[in-house]
């Protein structure tokens, strides 16, 4: 079972904000903080950067690497506005700059995958690699984004450990991966003053006039020039396995997609050390 503070307390770690665009932004780094390339972690739908506690200090033995909470998410400011992929894909790059980020490796999972391939179409030349995780932006599915409202919806307007940890377990495709940790890190996030009107805001993306203007196809993704590494799960409660494949289809330097087993929405916490060796082994072969 994974918490999340044993998870980085053995390492250095640096965690703090830094002004992103007039984003105070929370981030964790690990790694060389001098390094102008770094890995960066984008999580999904309400998440906050405790989602890549396990994969923090494996990726940092190698390189730069970073988590952070995007606009209107976690600990980072929330402007009183509806979150679109260009305003997370803006807040990203102003992230690269604030704290020297030439090129990042992305990594985005979920609504994460969606901004991170966003990036990659709009900025070519500062993504290192790409890769994609459960990724979020190509699947219309209305039940699943009446679900995804509700049930995080309900974790906010009537916020408690068991709301919560309900929201966490629709994760996991094993209720015992939840720990008491991360519901009660969650809970706090959700609870602070505002943040029912921050959700609504960031759920501005399960409405369909604004999803569809806002999602990926086959021929937006035909523009992506990094190297990229899809990565789905046999239990993901958001897309089947054939949403992955039309994301490698799409994408003219995709490696062939990777399904994790026993998993759901958060393979690189489910399966944190099957998830690191994976992923390292794609950025390693990266350019080469």
């Amino acid at each position: 079972m994974a918490f999340i503070w044993p998870e980085i307390a053995k390492g250095t770690i640096r965690l703090g904000y830094v002004d992103a665009g007039g984003i105070r932004t929370r981030y964790v780094e690990a790694g060389d903080p001098d390094a102008d390339e770094a890995v960066i972690f984008i999580h999904g739908t309400g998440g906050h950067l405790e989602a890549f506690t396990r994969n923090l200090l494996p990726h940092a033995k190698h390189y730069r690497t970073i988590a952070l909470d995007m606009i209107g998410h976690g600990y980072s400011d929330k402007p009183d506005h509806d979150y679109e992929i260009h305003h997370y894909v803006q807040h990203l790059l102003d992230f690269c700059d604030a704290v020297g980020i030439r090129k990042g490796h992305m990594h985005g999972e979920s609504l994460g995958g969606w901004i991170a391939a966003q990036f990659a179409i709009d900025h070519p030349d500062r993504t290192a690699s790409l890769t994609l995780n459960t990724a979020g932006g190509l699947n219309t599915n209305p039940k699943v984004m009446e679900r995804v409202y509700n049930v995080t919806m309900n974790a906010v307007a009537n916020a408690s450990p068991e709301t919560v940890r309900a929201r966490l377990e629709w994760l996991m495709n094993a209720p015992e991966r939840v720990t008491d940790d991360l519901v009660e890190m969650r809970l706090g996030i959700y609870t602070q003053p505002g943040f029912v009107q921050a959700m609504e805001h960031i759920l501005c993306l399960q409405n369909m006039d604004i999803r569809m203007r806002n999602v990926l196809t086959e021929e937006t993704l035909s523009k992506i020039e990094a190297e990229t590494l899809v990565v789905w799960t046999d239990h993901d409660p958001t897309a089947p396995t054939q949403t992955g494949e039309r994301f490698v289809s799409s994408i003219p330097n995709s490696r062939p997609l990777v399904v994790m087993t026993d998993c759901a929405h958060w393979p690189q916490w489910e399966k944190a050390d099957e998830f690191n060796r994976l992923h390292l082994e794609f950025l390693a072969s990266v350019g080469g």
